[in-house]
């Protein structure tokens, strides 16, 4: 940039009279200002191509194989489901589903497109809640199927969610999932928690009246509170120790950007968007 600008200063002051020196310098100024700049844009527009969400969300957006494990996800729970209506309820209760909602049934992938194209770089709660009423949630791949082909079996699918958006949370929640094609889900399959996202007690009222068949989760809290620890190998460990379960009663869903994976390493779910964060976060990519 240097080079470039000298040679317009020897160029100018080659063609144009002493006389107009004056008018030489102002162009200058301008030449300069302008380079300054564009040289302050270019350093703004690298940080953006530098957003720690670039992969994550890439692969949300575009990738087949992630669409593809929500198939895979679904058909093994419906072979679950079938494998349930042949032998029948095992304590005499109907037969039931117990499903997350977020990233689970409905996908947020827009909302994570607009955090990177306002220049964001970790999950905004401010911008969340203001998001979540304009019912852009789109349905997971095969997630209506697996729902309709439940209802027509005579299973109740419970939707179960940790959420906050204020006095109009539950309302929000209900008419995100008919507006993504949920048509017949009613208030009763409907439980949001705002004050904790410890589904526990919730998921244990479902069980004392129904027979529940299998969980779907993209967050291992989802299944059992035991997976709420900050930290990574001792949240690694406790899955290890319910193997048996994945594939079986708990299927899981894929969650590159938010869960409480992020908070064994944060400590918190919902870091602040710092520098500090930043390093945390390159840490535990490059396994330090």
């Amino acid at each position: 940039m240097t080079t470039y600008v000298s040679l317009w200063r020897d160029v100018l002051f080659q063609l144009i009279s002493s006389k107009k020196r004056v008018l030489v310098k102002g162009v200058m100024s301008f030449v300069l200002s302008f380079s300054f700049f564009g040289l302050h844009a270019s350093a703004a527009d690298s940080d953006e191509l530098q957003n720690p969400l670039l992969y994550a969300i890439a692969w949300r957006q575009t990738a087949a194989e992630y669409r593809a494990l929500y198939y895979q996800g679904f058909a093994l729970a419906r072979l679950r489901v079938e494998e349930a209506l042949a032998r029948g309820s095992r304590n005499g209760r109907p037969l039931a589903v117990i499903s997350d909602v977020d990233e689970t049934m409905l996908l947020s992938n827009a909302y994570w497109g607009e955090l990177i194209a306002s220049g964001r770089d970790f999950f905004d709660d401010a911008t969340w809640d203001e998001w979540v009423p304009k019912n852009e949630f789109v349905a997971s791949p095969g997630a209506r199927e697996f729902v309709e082909f439940c209802e027509e079996e005579g299973v109740r699918v419970f939707f179960v969610t940790n959420r906050d958006q204020g006095e109009k949370t539950f309302d929000f929640a209900l008419e995100n999932l008919r507006a993504a094609g949920f048509g017949n889900v009613e208030p009763a399959d409907l439980r949001v928690l705002r004050e904790t996202s410890n589904k526990e007690s919730v998921q244990q009222q479902i069980r004392a009246d129904y027979d529940v068949i299998v969980s779907l989760g993209d967050n291992l809290n989802d299944f059992a509170r035991r997976y709420y620890v900050t930290d990574v190998e001792e949240r690694a460990a406790l899955m290890h120790e319910d193997a048996s379960h994945f594939g079986g009663d708990y299927i899981v869903f894929p969650n590159p950007t938010d869960g409480h994976w992020i908070r064994a390493i944060f400590g918190e779910s919902e870091p602040a968007s710092s520098d500090a964060n930043r390093q945390t976060l390159r840490s535990a990519a490059i396994g330090r």
